[in-house]
């Protein structure tokens, strides 16, 4: 296994659906998992220094988790099935029996982000959908991300992909056909 970190949140060009980026160890290799606007948001309030001032539903989470005297060991991103990447979380309730629950990985990402839990995918994963980085270029991007953060409020970041999906289907033109768009289909799909 290989243990991941979250290395931002990008768009994709082509649907402007946000994508999670994890990247391993050594920094060249970068797995995409496509996610929903809500999910972007639940992980970036994760990488977020500023507590919500509110709990938000992953802030509940371990808030829970700590009530119910439970503790996340880390996130276990396992398989790719039908082009829908599957994770588990490793919970242990004190020195005894060990819990091992379902999630799907934006939901699991976002909780050990607000655990301070490793993020772990299977090598064979991370082959079968990695990307090879370029680290320069992501010094930059990484830098620029931060200031974005620092700069955005999620409310801001719905209107700004909100304007240019609405830009985006002004430019196509329209052939009465009521064609889907092309988004990947579910949720933490790779690319």
């Amino acid at each position: 296994m290989v243990e991941m970190r979250v290395a931002g949140i990008a768009l994709d060009a082509a649907s402007r659906s946000p994508i999670v980026l994890l990247r391993d160890p050594s920094g060249r290799r970068q797995v995409p998992i496509w996610i929903d606007q809500a999910q972007a948001q639940n992980i970036m309030a994760g990488l977020s220094e500023q507590p919500p001032p509110r709990p938000l539903s992953h802030d509940l989470m371990a808030q829970l988790l700590e009530a119910g005297g439970l503790t996340l060991e880390r996130v276990i991103i396992h398989a790719i099935e039908d082009s829908t990447f599957r994770a588990v979380l490793k919970l242990s309730h004190g020195e005894g029996e060990a819990l091992e629950l379902d999630a799907r990985p934006s939901d699991a990402i976002a909780l050990a982000l607000r655990t301070g839990s490793g993020i772990w995918m299977l090598e064979e994963v991370v082959a079968d959908a990695s990307i090879p980085v370029d680290a320069e270029a992501d010094a930059e991007d990484d830098a620029d991300f931060r200031r974005f953060l620092d700069q955005v409020s999620p409310a801001e970041l719905v209107r700004q992909i909100s304007r240019a999906r609405s830009d985006a289907s002004a430019e196509e033109p329209d052939d009465g056909a009521g064609e889907e768009p092309s988004e990947p289909a579910g949720d933490d799909t790779p690319g």
